[in-house]
């Protein structure tokens, strides 16, 4: 959970404290919230917690989606997953509080330093399934994996946000900011045409996800999100050229995009097929030079010996 810019000081007006973690800068701001630095109460682990709109938490059906969303996220447990590992869905402004990740998101590291190299695309998709893989044993669906949503980290990458995972069964409730639930360009086939999601529905994500890490091109084109979620709708009868993909991740990417989700792979099988193409697992050497160094500075802007204004007081 960070950004090219890494953790910024405080706001006049940002709480200063929540729960009894001392916040000490700010990483991030959404629409359902802002996240801030923090630490371990008990140790000096280094914690995101993401402090909830007042408008959101004033609204009821909100909180009670939220309170058991979050319990929900407690239980996946997995590599390459950003853990939970504090919250409070009934204080006056809810909280959630998860490991504290210095990366950088792909869509900013697309945006910033262009396509990774092949090797790093496939490892990027390697851990992405291996994530998917355990929430998909964990009884749910993603529904939202996006560039924004994989953070590329100095040991690998980490899938994040699973705030609008629900059981695959369809009985949780979904927290939605607006009335789309998921990102337009980034919706499987039967997520664009309003049918029931399944787990090969992030299958299908991750193919996108995939192809653009490594082209630099969303797979279905540019344009608004409802005009690409209306081209993957078709994919059937207008699939996409991926002829620009290297040949390792295009038969993946290929057989992930199937337009019928009981033709994709598992992410179990996706993870399995990335880790026997890639000669080793990630580790410190596996982004470009100019991508790891980014990384390296958003290590040390959350380091209080390098910035002083992230001590905190005794």
């Amino acid at each position: 959970m960070s950004g090219t810019r890494g953790p910024q000081p405080l706001r006049e007006g940002d709480p200063r404290e929540v729960a009894g973690y001392t916040l000490r800068a700010r990483i991030g701001e959404g629409g359902m919230g802002t996240v801030f630095l923090t630490r371990e109460r008990e140790g000096r682990r280094p914690v995101a917690l993401k402090l909830i709109r007042r408008e959101h938490a004033q609204n009821e059906r909100f909180r009670r989606r939220f309170a058991r969303e979050v319990q929900v996220a407690r239980t996946v447990q997995g590599p390459h997953l950003v853990p939970v590992v504090d919250h409070d869905a009934q204080a006056e402004l809810p909280w959630l509080a998860t490991r504290y990740v210095p990366g950088v998101p792909l869509d900013e590291a697309l945006r910033d330093f262009g396509p990774l190299p092949a090797a790093a695309a496939l490892r990027l998709t390697a851990g992405a399934a291996h994530a998917l893989a355990a929430v998909h044993t964990a009884g749910l669906v993603h529904r939202d994996v996006k560039p924004a949503n994989v953070l590329l980290a100095a040991e690998g990458p980490w899938l994040m946000d699973l705030g609008i995972a629900r059981d695959t069964d369809g009985t949780s409730a979904l927290t939605t900011v607006g009335r789309m639930v998921g990102t337009p360009r980034y919706m499987s086939p039967e997520h664009a045409l309003g049918r029931d999601l399944t787990s090969a529905s992030d299958v299908f994500t991750l193919g996108l996800v995939a192809a653009e890490a490594v082209t630099g091109r969303h797979p279905y084109g540019e344009g608004g999100g409802l005009v690409v979620a209306t081209r993957i709708a078709g994919t059937e009868y207008d699939p996409p050229d991926l002829s620009a993909l290297p040949a390792p991740l295009r038969e993946l990417v290929a057989a992930a995009l199937a337009p019928r989700p009981t033709d994709r792979p598992t992410a179990a099988e996706a993870a399995a097929v990335c880790d026997a193409l890639a000669s080793e697992a990630p580790g410190r050497g596996w982004l470009p030079r100019p991508l790891a160094s980014a990384v390296s500075a958003l290590a040390r802007r959350a380091d209080p010996r390098t910035f002083p204004w992230l001590r905190l007081r005794p």
